[in-house]
């Protein structure tokens, strides 16, 4: 007997979403209502990367090199990403030393794209450290000898406030520290933008070639990002309680991101590919989204 539309929908499998709730994507994130047919399932981007890649989701938004990396299995939204023109904050290298005198950096787990962007800007900088894998907030890590230490995310964020702060009320939001305590934080997006003069994009929503997201979906993406945008305010807010940080820095964070991959962060974006991996396959984009 045929199986009626009604009953195939409703004994499909749900699309799976793997997402990277950091600040940094909280005004898309945080208003995001999934529609029935979706799931979704939360981790650090090494985590999401590698549930993307092994199947157990089928979107998520994951470090770029990721994508460059496996843009041979991967395309990613045409629309969608977390880039930035100059300082982000939330990458940043601790370092109580000249960044040429570096001997030891200590480098997270979490990501991947950092790690890369890192590895990029040191063969710029003519400089080949002994990179170790090892965790630890960036004070603990350099109290046990490293002399550089990378940090990421809503932490970096953190003990960068911790090294340049506290900040008062009229410190200016587009000139802010970056040395305290005899630590400097170099921020590798701002570093990315010397070199190259260029965005840097950290992350797009990338999914498998072979499961592309529902329309249903991407409609609940940009009303959120929508949504999002237009109460950074109240986002910032609640994020700066959780990160125990002043609601202007948090604001000035987030209206620092660009959300849209719009052409100057693709050819940023181009631009790493043939740094980290000149033989990468072509970058693909889709499905393409309508209003």
């Amino acid at each position: 007997m045929p199986t009626s539309c009604a009953a195939s929908s409703l004994t499909s499998a749900p699309y799976r979403a793997g997402w990277i709730h950091y600040t940094n994507v909280a005004p898309i994130l945080d208003p995001l209502v999934l529609p029935p047919t979706v799931t979704a399932l939360t981790g650090v981007p090494t985590q999401m990367n590698a549930a993307l890649l092994e199947g157990r989701v089928d979107i998520a938004n994951i470090s770029v090199a990721e994508f460059i990396r496996n843009a041979d299995r991967l395309a990613a939204l045409p629309d969608f990403s977390v880039s930035v023109l100059g300082q982000v904050y939330s990458v940043n290298l601790f370092h109580t030393c000249p960044l040429p005198e570096l001997q030891r950096v200590a480098l997270t787990a979490q990501s991947a794209t950092s790690v890369a962007l890192l590895e990029v800007l040191l063969r710029g900088w003519g400089l080949s450290p002994e990179l170790v894998r090892d965790e630890g907030t960036a004070q603990e890590l350099l109290a046990r000898g490293y002399d550089g230490v990378l940090r990421i995310g809503d932490s970096a964020l953190r003990e960068w406030y911790e090294v340049v702060g506290p900040l008062g009320e009229n410190a200016s939001m587009t000139r802010l520290p970056h040395r305290g305590g005899g630590i400097t934080v170099t921020d590798l997006s701002e570093e990315w933008y010397r070199l190259t003069g260029q965005p840097f994009v950290f992350a797009v929503w990338a999914y498998r070639k072979d499961a592309p997201p529902p329309p249903e979906l991407l409609r609940a993406m940009r009303d959120a990002r929508r949504e999002g945008l237009g109460s950074l305010g109240e986002i910032s807010q609640r994020h700066a309680a959780k990160l125990n940080l002043p609601r202007r820095v948090v604001q000035h964070y987030l209206w620092n991101f660009r959300y849209h991959l719009e052409e100057p962060d693709r050819r940023g974006l181009q631009r790493f590919a043939e740094l980290l991996r000149p033989d990468h396959a072509e970058l693909e984009w889709g499905p393409e989204i309508t209003p």
